[in-house]
């Protein structure tokens, strides 16, 4: 569990952030959603720790962790995986050398310790026969699962995941979403996603913070959407005058 505990964030005179508090709970996909500008972005690298707050905590279960040392924030790292929203793999390297670039940085396994768990992980998301192709050789799809790969290989308790279905097709996208969900739940993360995709929040919607300006305008789960009344959650879900003709027909047919 990750709790955000009155979170303020200034640049400059600028406050961003406005009294964040709430909770992410694991096992459970737990979205942030908003338009551009609310937060989301800020909000997701504060609790990473990429940002440090203008005040306010942030509780890594019962650890403050801007309260703790350089040395022991590493420690709280390395229960930390990151999905990037443009994957960040690095072209130089072989789909298993990116893989393997975690257990490099951080253990001491033997190389075939290092190979076996990056054969676990990329089996995990099927890409078995991918071990040395490079990054431009795969589909923008195939780079996201490397991501995931890369970022579940140190058996992570944290899971923070940018933007993850960011330019991919909608096919693509439902793979990665229930993949990540399905990894959530067998392994017990606490898995935070920043997300402007409207399939993800209706399907692996477990935990929703929709941000307005700073604040929490609305919070639920996926079954909470279509009914909340949420003036805020209205207007970001059906901003789409399609989507809100297909709403109004259904709310007639009911």
């Amino acid at each position: 569990m990750i709790r955000a505990e009155n979170l303020i964030k200034s640049f400059g005179e600028h406050e961003v952030l406005k009294g964040i508090t709430t909770e992410f709970y694991k096992g459970k996909t737990n979205l942030i959603i908003g338009r551009s500008g609310a937060g989301k972005t800020v909000l997701l690298k504060l609790l990473v720790g990429l940002f440090t707050p203008t005040s306010g905590k942030v509780w890594y279960d019962d650890t403050d962790f801007f309260a703790l040392s350089k040395k022991e924030k590493r420690n709280i790292r390395m229960k930390v995986g990151m999905l990037f929203q443009a994957s960040a793999l690095f072209d130089s390297m072989t789909v298993e050398e990116n893989v393997r670039f975690p257990l490099d940085m951080f253990t001491n396994m033997t190389s075939k310790e290092k190979l076996t768990r990056v054969n676990d992980v990329l089996h995990r998301v099927s890409l078995d026969e991918a071990n040395h192709r490079y990054p431009s050789e795969i589909s923008g799809g195939m780079q996201k699962r490397v991501g995931i790969a890369r970022a579940i290989v140190l058996d992570p308790e944290y899971l923070f995941c940018d933007e993850p279905n960011s330019g991919l097709d909608p096919k693509t996208s439902i793979v990665i979403d229930e993949l990540i969900r399905n990894i959530t739940v067998e392994n017990n993360i606490t898995t935070i996603i920043n997300t402007h995709d409207m399939n993800s929040v209706m399907e692996i919607g477990d935990n929703i913070i929709l941000l307005n300006q700073g604040n929490i305008a609305w919070h639920g789960d996926n079954s909470q959407v279509l009914g909340s009344e949420n003036e805020f959650l209205q207007n970001f879900i059906f901003a789409s005058p399609f989507l809100q003709r297909l709403r109004n027909s259904a709310l007639k047919k009911s």
